[in-house]
């Protein structure tokens, strides 16, 4: 609009109210820069790669304490890090199969082949669409009637470590982590696992009767090594499910690190929707939401994993 020389438009500006400054004292508050700070300094760290591969199998007798889960996220955190990562589904349920997105129907070769008829490993597995370095030895249905076939065959308890060895020393692919997940029995497949491994991972939910059988386990495992693999040695222990609201969590937090103050990883692993959606969308919540408490906490325990190295 014109106005004439000398004169000045009435113009009249809103002014808009400053907003509230933001009150850091609020619980939510305090999450938020929490959150933040802990993927900032993520981010501004490179993850040291193991010279030789490291084996690790993930086990825990009793079920639903997030043994797959645990698998297939620490697995993807790695990958995502930069890491040549390879799970080995063991489990007939095939879950880990399908968290990392791989074709695991009846009719595709699987760790099945690999064990009973010898196939090498490298035909069979699959490369995960989840990141680069992602891959997968896939279970299907066939898995379940393993256990009985093995009993028959020679070299029952050695055949995936017979398999893994060759593979890794043909694989033209330098892979960093092996994460064998094994069913929550102790059957053929579990001690094959165990015996393939040099490191074990044990998830242990933070909720009541959270250690128990945990004896029956280590005991287990302490008779694998004596007679199967002396090099095998519970590495890490991760604690899974933890709601920092309740004093039952604190209380078996406590109490782990109690027990295995060398063992427990200071990363813990919160009750979380994003982490029990993912599966559903056949990814980790590593890729399903990245910036979810549940994706950056796996990623926490990854680092811390990767940080420790292999036991001497």
């Amino acid at each position: 609009m014109k106005h004439p020389e000398g004169e000045t438009a009435d113009v009249s500006v809103a002014v808009v109210p400053a907003e509230p400054p933001f009150d850091e004292s609020t619980p939510l508050a305090r999450e938020i820069a929490d959150l933040t700070r802990r993927r900032r300094q993520l981010a501004a760290e490179a993850l040291p790669m193991p010279r030789k591969t490291r084996v690790f199998t993930v086990a825990n007798q009793k079920g639903g304490v997030g043994k797959t889960t645990t698998t297939v996220n620490l697995a993807a955190a790695l990958a995502r890090a930069g890491a040549m990562v390879l799970v080995v589904d063991l489990d007939p349920q095939g879950n880990a199969s399908t968290a990392l997105g791989v074709e695991h129907r009846s009719e595709t070769a699987s760790v099945y082949d690999v064990i009973i008829n010898d196939e090498p490993i490298g035909n069979v597995i699959q490369k995960s669409p989840e990141f680069d370095g992602l891959y997968c030895l896939p279970a299907t249905i066939h898995l379940a009637g393993a256990e009985i076939e093995l009993v028959s065959l020679v070299a029952r308890e050695q055949r995936l470590r017979t398999a893994l060895e060759q593979f890794l020393a043909d694989s033209a692919l330098p892979f960093h982590y092996v994460f064998i997940d094994c069913p929550p029995s102790l059957g053929l497949l579990t001690i094959n696992a165990f015996v393939a491994a040099r490191e074990v991972l044990i998830p242990i939910q933070c909720e009541y009767y959270a250690l128990e059988g945990l004896s029956q386990l280590l005991s287990n495992i302490e008779l694998i090594e004596k007679h199967l693999n002396p090099q095998l040695a519970v590495s890490t222990i991760l604690l899974t499910m933890y709601d920092s609201r309740t004093n039952l969590a604190n209380q078996v937090a406590r109490e782990v690190r109690e027990h295995f103050p060398k063992e427990v990883l200071e990363a813990v692993i919160p009750r979380s929707v994003r982490i029990s959606e993912a599966p559903s969308y056949g990814q980790t919540v590593i890729s399903y939401d990245t910036n979810s408490p549940g994706a950056l906490s796996y990623l926490e325990a990854a680092a811390e994993i990767a940080r420790r190295g292999a036991p001497a």
